[in-house]
């Protein structure tokens, strides 16, 4: 089957029909057509805007201070993690862009058709675990709205399973509004992000300018010692935080192309994502601090990092119900593009005949309940050391298989038409490619086997680790991953030749295209 190469690198298949009825194939894993590629540089900026600022953003960030940190090192620790991230966004956004695929179809390049959906379900998953938390503290900013509005009956209403009955109902009624949006479809979430990312700061800076006045400015947070000082006790900190911090964006990493593979060039994603995500993340870590550190001043005791709750014990109603409506709108654009979308994609990915995007959505609504997302958000050292930190060595060890592949063993050339079909070059041995499964159990098996939980604070695993002499690098999780999954793909595949187009397979075509 024949796919054309356009001057500016990006690869179309010709004619879909060889390939429609393939059990591997449905309209909406297909690749884009060239023509309907038109993201621009501002659609990447307005979606990193609208990921990054929103409610889980704010606790990343006043996490930190809740450990001990000071207000600069919390912000260098954000800043470096986000910086690091974006390179192998930026990687494995790539052929999203040149090929018009989404993640779970570029995974098939190198787990196999069937192997796929194990890198697939694996970040689905973790999606899902995301979308939870992203509906509950959004439906805590709905609970409060609604509860200054409505009085002391409807913050203190009658409980049930350990929180009042009006927080719950508020949680479905956020559930299903998410729902409704994703059933309309990818281009719905493209229109909310456009018209949502201009007004998602609104809320953040009115929580932070009330907090600031308040507190008498930024000089007595800028004065604020650190708790952990510069010493032993701040690395010790800083390593499994800043893993942390990078694993928050890990799950996006991965499954980029699920957007670039509708971008104009390469030249418009990579410009909106670097333009979008160091710079909104900053910008909120910054709104985070302040307003955590100046509240630590106005409510003394235990920091209160949960910008709803914080919200909650102020006393004009005016500025509470503003600045949470903007973080209710914020928080759902984040949830529809970085937790929904994919996912439903990599549920569609392993049934691409019965599981359509909407359905797959569906899916994800649901197992995000399942996970209990109330649990996980309920302290900060679950929150960093536990969920972010144990997942980033898993997907880290993902991501070091994709870029090796992609990247190291096929110069980035793909043969479009045969990742949709049965017996093709990506069928490697029953649909699995055994060197991915091998690289990825021995990338997540160094980076997680020795998960531990420090003495003294809650957390499921043993305090000298699953695995103790692994306790280590459990600290290095993210990078241990995808360092040692990159060098074992890599070794385990020097011996099997390249999967990718030859060059005898290849002619001019018209227009200076280049037809395979």
């Amino acid at each position: 089957m024949a796919q054309s190469t356009l001057p500016d690198g990006r690869v179309d298949l010709d004619d879909h029909a060889d390939i429609r009825d393939s059990r591997f194939y449905n309209s909406e894993l297909a690749p884009v057509p060239v023509e309907k590629r038109t993201w621009t540089t501002y659609n990447y900026f307005a979606l990193w805007m609208g990921m990054a600022h929103n409610i889980p953003s704010y606790t990343l960030a006043a996490s930190l201070i809740v450990l001990g940190m000071d207000w600069l090192q919390a912000f260098l620790t954000i800043t470096i993690a986000n910086l690091i991230v974006l390179i192998p966004m930026l990687l494995n956004s790539h052929p999203g862009t040149k090929y018009g695929i989404p993640y779970p179809v570029f995974a098939r390049a190198y787990y196999g058709m069937r192997g796929a959906n194990l890198a697939a379900l694996l970040r689905a998953f973790i999606a899902c675990g995301w979308f939870g938390i992203q509906t509950w503290v959004g439906s805590e900013a709905l609970y409060v709205i609604v509860g200054k509005l409505a009085g002391d009956s409807w913050i203190n209403a009658s409980q049930v399973g350990g929180q009042p009955w009006t927080l719950w109902l508020c949680f479905a009624i956020f559930w299903v509004f998410q729902m409704l949006i994703i059933w309309r479809g990818m281009e719905a979430v493209r229109r909310f992000e456009n018209w949502t990312a201009p007004l998602v700061s609104v809320g953040f800076l009115i929580l932070m300018a009330y907090v600031l006045v308040k507190a008498g400015g930024v000089g007595p947070i800028l004065s604020a010692p650190s708790k952990l000082g510069w010493g032993s006790d701040f690395w010790k900190v800083f390593a499994p935080a800043l893993m942390a911090m990078i694993a928050f964006w890990s799950t996006l990493s991965l499954n980029m192309p699920d957007f670039t593979r509708f971008s104009k060039g390469q030249r418009q994603q990579v410009r909106g994502q670097i333009l979008g995500l160091p710079t909104t993340m900053s910008f909120i870590a910054l709104i985070a601090i302040f307003t955590t550190s100046g509240a630590q001043l106005l409510f003394p005791g235990d920091a209160i990092w949960d910008p709803a709750q914080l919200a909650a014990q102020f006393s004009s109603p005016a500025v509470v119900i503003i600045a949470m409506v903007a973080l209710v709108l914020a928080t759902v654009s984040c949830n529809l593009a970085a937790n929904v979308v994919s996912p439903s994609y990599d549920f569609s990915n392993a049934f691409p005949k019965r599981i359509t995007f909407a359905v797959g959505g569906l899916i994800t609504g649901v197992v995000g309940i399942a996970i209990q997302p109330w649990r996980l958000i309920s302290d900060p050292n679950i929150y960093i050391f536990t969920w972010l930190g144990f997942y980033g060595g898993v997907l880290g060890a993902v991501a070091g298989v994709l870029i090796a592949g992609y990247w190291v063993r096929d110069r980035t050339q793909l043969a479009l038409a045969d990742l949709y079909v049965d017996r093709g070059r990506y069928w490697f041995s029953g649909g699995w490619n055994w060197r991915a499964v091998v690289a990825t159990l021995a990338g997540a098996l160094i980076a997680v086997g020795g998960a531990y939980t420090t003495p003294g604070t809650a957390g499921p695993f043993p305090a000298d680790g699953l695995i103790p002499f692994l306790q280590p690098f459990y600290d290095y999780s993210w990078v241990v991953g995808l360092a040692v999954a990159f060098v074992v793909y890599w070794a385990l595949s020097i011996t099997r030749p390249s999967s990718a187009p030859t060059p005898d397979r290849t002619h001019e075509g018209h227009e200076g295209e280049v037809i395979v």
